[in-house]
């Protein structure tokens, strides 16, 4: 940004546009027609922050033209130098946001609430503000100005102090984009990933009734589903009973109990009946922010017992109250949990505005909320996965839950669905994995797009469902994702774009190539590019271990290319280049070479490398210990004198190819102790 510039502002009352200046900034501000507007701007901890204050002369008992509820306020930053390419996060609905690649300030959508800048010798994130009322939004601007457009959903206010924007540079983008929201983390109160705790169900595998029932679910699907995964010897571990369950009148939540026509017995006796015969262990529900779509029923029972946490909004809402609903989401929670339901989905959650809009100002709302929801749910033991709720004034108001949904959902009949799916996950975990484990939703296991979606949920870095419909479930489609519990092999992160993708649309051209790591061994980091052709032509493609940040520093790599089978040799600068033909994919795992030896582990699993526990390794000897029993795999220059598995000779057993070397066992949860003599 330039040093002193001139913004332009433009502040809207209830009767029309009552101010449109232009002031520097630090200067003390602008007067004009009663109305006092001053921007300044600080360095703090290596960001710089921009502050807004506004003040509206009001009349003693007079008529007053204030601040009129929807985007009162605008202004025009110009910034300099330019930069060459713009990559802007914009909510395209309530609930989501996507990328828009461009390079002007013109092209920035509305609703912007991230945005990433390419320089010639750096990059920047700039994050429009949120607040303690009111939320900041990047707009469209001009040739050499940012558009930023404040709102606080409620009309009337005459004053307000509050910041505005965030700007963060450094020589490697995500080195800004950490810089900008490990600030903003400190100032909201709100733990960054690393801090929170992802809840222990979210590390199997699990299912969802969603795209099987939608808002049909009953005991007896769930039952049936449940009987067809132990048949057919899925792990999975948990099972969502998603929107359909509830008690509700025309979108309103009437009762805490469940559905009696869809669940007779309530949910006891089935979760109980489940655990025992298919050792699935814990069980969830979904529910809506308001607690349904449109909240509580006022006519309900349930209304009047929980009147007192309860909030009666302007536009006629009854939900639950920003500040005492804690006890309404503990009274729910405490009913749940004596049904056996341990943890929640919480869906609807950038509705705030919706909710409150005329009655609170929507970062307030948002913040109330939200740590009312926490409050509660700490009788789940924080077992929340927040959904539906990519708005800013809510991604930052989150104190410490740790799941949170990082796209629009998979829709199993979209044309080119997964396209739009790979494309929101990839770039909005740019900004939002600082924050959350973030959740690239369900699946199906027989779609035509399944082995894509899997491959993508390996390198996801957060949680692995699917929605297979009763029958419908395939097992080898989810096996390279799982040990033989149910348990995933989970990746550090989320997976997020190579720096060369960030500010290209790779729906027009190239290939999108997702990076991601993980333990190797104990003690080094091993990863690896998932590579997706988004065109309908063949790309050619190439990238470079260096490319990957948080891979083991070494000097020589062991290349993996999953589906072809095949290893090579790569320095740490050196470039891989291949081919995709169109809408094709690939995995290529990078391991930093052994001394003797470089164990690949599970060669039947996506990142099976994980499963090496441990390395050691001798003059004459290298030992690893493997979690599970399979098909494994390591490379050498040189073919091994000896090869032992606890302790047996298998040399004889080993096939060899190009360097790479196997040796299938039986897949079992027996650890593999093998040992390569030279």
């Amino acid at each position: 940004m330039s040093e002193t510039p001139k913004v332009r502002c433009e502040i809207y009352c209830q009767k029309g546009k009552s101010l449109n200046a232009v002031f520097p900034v630090n200067t003390g501000g602008y007067e004009q027609n009663g109305i006092r507007v001053n921007l300044t701007e600080r360095t703090e901890n290596g960001c710089r922050l921009g502050e807004i204050s506004v003040r509206i002369k009001n009349e003693s008992c007079r008529e007053n033209d204030n601040l009129r509820m929807e985007n009162p306020i605008r202004i025009y930053l110009p910034v300099r130098p330019l930069p060459e390419k713009i990559t802007a996060m914009y909510l395209y609905n309530e609930w989501w946001t996507r990328p828009a690649f461009t390079d002007t300030f013109k092209g920035i959508p509305e609703h912007t609430q991230v945005a990433f800048f390419q320089y010639k010798d750096r990059f920047a994130c700039i994050v429009p503000m949120i607040g303690q009322k009111f939320k900041t939004s990047m707009i469209p601007g001009t040739e050499t100005e940012i558009g930023l457009e404040m709102t606080a959903w409620t009309g009337g206010q005459c004053s307000l102090d509050e910041p505005l924007y965030l700007f963060a540079e450094a020589p490697v983008l995500q080195e800004a984009i950490h810089k900008a929201f490990s600030w903003l983390a400190e100032y909201k109160g709100i733990r960054m990933r690393k801090d929170r705790r992802v809840p222990e169900m979210f590390r199997y595998l699990g299912w969802c009734s969603w795209d099987a029932f939608y808002k049909e679910v009953s005991e007896k699907g769930i039952r049936d589903k449940a009987a067809e995964l132990a048949e057919k010897q899925v792990p999975v571990k948990w099972m969502l009973i998603d929107d359909g369950w509830l008690s509700s009148r025309e979108e309103l939540l009437s009762d805490f109990h469940p559905d009696r026509e869809k669940f007779p017995e309530g949910f006891r006796k089935m979760t109980d009946d489940i655990r025992e015969q298919n050792k699935i262990r814990w069980f969830g529900v979904w529910h809506a922010l308001g607690g349904y779509w449109g909240g509580i029923a006022p006519e309900s029972d349930l209304a009047l017992k929980e009147s007192a946490h309860l909030y009666a909004t302007a536009n006629g809402k009854l939900v639950p109250s920003p500040f005492t609903g804690d006890k309404f989401y503990r009274d729910w929670y405490r009913e749940l949990n004596r049904e056996g339901i341990c943890f929640v989905k919480v869906d609807g959650q950038s509705a705030v505005p919706y909710y409150f809009e005329n009655s609170l100002p929507v970062c307030e709302a948002a913040a109330g909320m939200n740590q009312a929801l926490e409050s509660g749910a700490s009788l789940m033991d924080g077992a929340v996965v927040n959904c539906m709720g990519m708005a800013m004034e809510n991604i930052l108001a989150r104190p410490v839950s740790a799941i949170s949904r990082n796209s629009d959902d998979f829709v199993p009949d979209k044309e080119g669905g997964f396209v739009e799916h790979l494309l929101q996950n990839a770039y909005n975990s740019l900004y939002h994995n600082e924050l959350y484990c973030c959740d690239w939703d369900m699946f199906w296991t027989t779609h035509r797009d399944a082995e894509k979606h899997s491959l993508l949920r390996a390198v996801s870095g957060g949680p692995v469902y699917v929605s297979d419909k009763v029958g419908a479930t395939d097992p080898e489609i989810l096996k390279p994702l799982i040990y033989q519990n149910g348990e995933l092999l989970m990746m550090d992160r989320s997976a997020r774009p190579s720096d060369d993708c960030v500010f290209s649309d790779p729906t027009a051209g190239g290939v999108l190539k997702l990076h991601n790591v993980a333990s190797y061994g104990g003690i080094q980091k091993a990863g690896g590019f998932a590579v997706y052709n988004l065109t309908g032509q063949r790309q050619e493609f190439s990238f470079s271990p260096a490319e990957i940040p948080d891979l083991e520093a070494a000097d020589t790599y062991c290349l993996y290319d999953y589906f072809r089978k095949k290893s090579v040799l790569l320095d740490r600068y050196g470039r891989y280049e291949d081919t995709l033909k169109e809408n094709g994919f690939g995995w290529f795992l990078l391991l930093p070479c052994g001394q003797h030896v470089t164990f690949l582990g599970l060669l039947k699993k996506y990142a099976g490398f994980m499963a090496v526990e441990s390395i050691c390794e001798s003059e004459d000897t290298s030992i690893a210990i493997i979690r599970e029993s399979g098909l494994l795999g390591w490379s050498s220059e040189k073919e091994p004198a000896k090869v032992t598995l606890n302790g047996i000779d298998m040399t004889g057993s080993i096939k060899k190819q190009d360097g790479l070397y196997t040796l299938s066992l039986p897949e079992t949860s027996e650890k593999a102790v093998l040992c390569i003599e030279k």
